[in-house]
C-alpha cells in the first residue's frame, strides 16, 4: 500500500522533489491549523533503515512526518511515509504513502461522560488511506482504554471499503499503543501498532504490526521528550494481501519529537 511516484532520473528529479517538498509542506501547514484548535498536539519526523524487505528493494530507507491531536470532540492521526528513491537504470522510483484519521468522541459530543471502570472512552473512528492508483476507507467504532502506566491504549474497529479493487467490503481491527517507562536513569517507550484486516477477498488476511522500543536519547542533553532513537520491528504476514509474502524487519529508527 505505497503511493509510487515514477521519474526518469535525470529528466524529472526535479519534479520528483517538487512533488515530495509539496507534500511535506502540507502536512506540516496543516498540522499548525489543527495546533491551533487542539487541547493537545504532538509533530514528528522520523527516520527509518531496514535491509530485509519484501517486494522491492531489500534495504530501503524512509522518512516519516507525523502528527496527532486531541480537540473538543476527539482526536485526530496522521502520517505520509516518503521512501528512499530506488534506482534501475536510469530510472529513479520514490515511494509515497499516507494516512489520515480522525476520531469523534461519542461522549463528549453528547456531553456525557461514558467512563467506566477500564473503559475510557466510545469513540466514532475513521482512516483515509491513499496511494497511487487507490485510496481506501474505514470506518467504525473505537475503545479507549484506561491501563496502569500506560499512556495510549485503543482497540478500533473498521468496516474496510477499498475503493476500485473490486474486492468486497471487509473489516480490520487496529490497536495501538504507548506505553513510558524508565530504566534507571534512562527513560524509555514502548509503542506501536497492530492491524489484522480480513474479507477483501480475492486478497488474503494479513496482519501487520510495527512494535517499537525508543530511548530518549534527548534526556542525556537537557531535552527530555525530544529526541528519541531504538528499533522498530515490522512484521507483516501476507503482505498486501498477497499469500505466502511474509515480510520480517528490524529497521534502525530516530524520531525528532516538538
Amino acid at each position: 500500500m505505497k503511493y509510487i511516484f515514477n521519474s526518469p532520473c535525470n529528466r524529472n528529479k526535479r519534479a520528483t522533489l517538487i512533488g515530495m517538498a509539496a507534500l511535506v509542506s502540507g502536512l506540516l501547514a496543516s498540522s499548525a491549523a489543527w495546533a491551533g484548535s487542539a487541547v493537545w498536539s504532538s509533530t514528528n519526523i522520523q527516520y527509518l533503515y531496514g535491509t530485509t524487505y519484501e517486494l522491492g528493494d531489500k534495504t530501503r530507507s524512509i522518512i516519516t512526518l507525523e502528527h496527532v491531536n486531541g480537540w473538543k470532540y476527539g482526536d485526530n492521526f496522521y502520517f505520509v511515509d516518503i521512501t528512499n528513491a530506488t534506482r534501475t537504470g536510469d530510472q529513479t522510483v520514490t515511494e509515497f504513502y499516507g494516512e489520515i484519521s480522525p476520531r469523534f468522541s461519542i461522549g463528549s459530543m453528547l456531553g456525557k461522560d461514558m467512563s467506566a471502570g477500564v473503559f475510557k472512552d466510545l469513540l466514532v473512528t475513521t482512516t483515509l488511506e491513499v496511494g497511487q492508483g487507490f485510496h481506501n476507507y474505514l470506518y467504525g467504532l473505537a475503545v479507549d482504554l484506561n491501563i496502569p502506566s500506560v499512556k495510549v491504549f485503543q482497540i478500533n474497529y473498521y468496516l474496510r471499503n477499498e475503493i476500485g479493487a473490486g474486492t468486497d467490503l471487509g473489516s480490520q481491527v487496529t490497536l495501538v499503543w504507548l506505553y513510558p517507562f524508565d530504566l534507571g536513569p534512562v527513560g524509555v517507550t514502548f509503542e506501536g501498532f497492530f492491524d489484522y484486516a480480513w474479507g477483501n477477498k480475492p486478497k488474503e488476511d494479513n496482519i501487520i504490526t510495527g512494535p517499537r522500543l525508543l530511548v530518549d536519547v534527548g534526556k542525556f542533553f537537557g531535552a527530555p521528550g525530544e529526541l528519541q532513537a531504538g528499533i522498530e520491528y515490522q512484521i507483516w504476514r501476507n503482505k498486501f494481501g498477497i499469500d505466502g509474502v511474509d515480510e520480517d524487519v528490524a529497521q534502525a529508527m530516530v524520531k525528532w519529537i516538538w
